[in-house]
């Protein structure tokens, strides 16, 4: 399967000129306008889904101040010449339209569609705080549309590889504790520990985490001592444990490859999307 061009950004238009996008961006006019916020359509492709209130009313109190210092980036509606969707800058219309702002300064870009999810993932990791949670989801969605290594990935968002997979590995954290970190009940800090657990362990500790309000190195010491008390059940401890350790590998091995793995309670979980992965997963493994 061919890869995708991942793209580094938004180039020139966010701040980053003569870089990314140059060839995939055309700004027919070359200026900015004044575009009625009415007109301006949510992106169906925004990564974001929570956005602090704080943060949006203190934006919207420096737009009321000093303006906006940096145009959205929207493209035409193709079924509707005099509306547009947005590219780039949800953050920016919200805090306009809370500022009562009638208009909002933008450039508007032909682009082809299949670019905007691609552009709304690339600007949201490179241009905003994303929760944890909805950073994961947008890696995984790179490495799965784009059909790249957590190495390449890691290479062009200018990230470690280690950063790319351990924010990843939140994805197999039960959704109740996913909740939590997106709600910030619990840190990342907290949910790097907590997915070392299994599921139940991983509830019951989080639990206790928002509950008791403990500190990473709490949970951090909790976590410890679950483990030194399964280990003192035995050998069949030690070669689960050990088991476990294998089966991580391989999941790493095989998302390396871009075929999609996971593991839960020492199964591994494989997800084929085309013939062309099983038969490089039969090769791995010489089946």
């Amino acid at each position: 399967m061919a890869k995708k061009n991942l793209g580094r950004g938004l180039g020139d238009l966010l701040g980053e000129i003569e870089e990314a996008y140059q060839k995939d961006l055309n700004d027919s006019s070359g200026l900015v306008i004044e575009i009625d916020i009415d007109k301006i359509k949510p992106n169906p492709f925004q990564p974001r889904k929570v956005f602090d209130d704080n943060s949006l009313l203190e934006l919207s109190n420096s737009i009321i101040e000093h303006g906006l210092l940096q145009p959205v980036l929207v493209y035409e509606d193709s079924k509707n010449p005099n509306f547009y969707y947005l590219i780039a800058g949800e953050r920016r219309l919200k805090a306009s339209k809370i500022a009562n702002k009638d208009s909002i300064k933008a450039i508007i870009v032909d682009i082809q569609e299949n670019k905007i999810r691609e552009l709304a993932l690339i600007e949201n990791i490179q241009r905003e705080n994303l929760n944890p949670i909805d950073l994961a989801h947008s890696y995984q969605e790179l490495i799965s549309d784009y059909n790249i290594t957590h190495d390449e990935l890691a290479t062009r968002l200018a990230k470690s590889r280690t950063q790319i997979t351990n924010t990843m590995r939140l994805l197999n954290l039960n959704k109740k504790i996913q909740d939590y970190i997106v709600e910030g009940k619990i840190t990342q800090g907290h949910a790097k520990i907590l997915v070392t657990l299994d599921e139940k362990e991983q509830l019951k500790v989080a639990d206790s985490v928002v509950g008791q309000k403990l500190s990473v190195h709490e949970c951090e010491k909790l976590v410890r001592d679950i483990k030194n008390g399964h280990n003192k059940k035995g050998n069949t401890t030690n070669k689960i444990k050990n088991d476990n350790s294998k089966i991580v590998k391989i999941c790493e091995k095989l998302c390396d490859a871009n075929i999609k793995a996971s593991h839960k309670n020492n199964k591994i979980i494989v997800e084929f999307r085309n013939d062309d992965e099983i038969e490089k997963f039969n090769k791995m493994f010489i089946f």
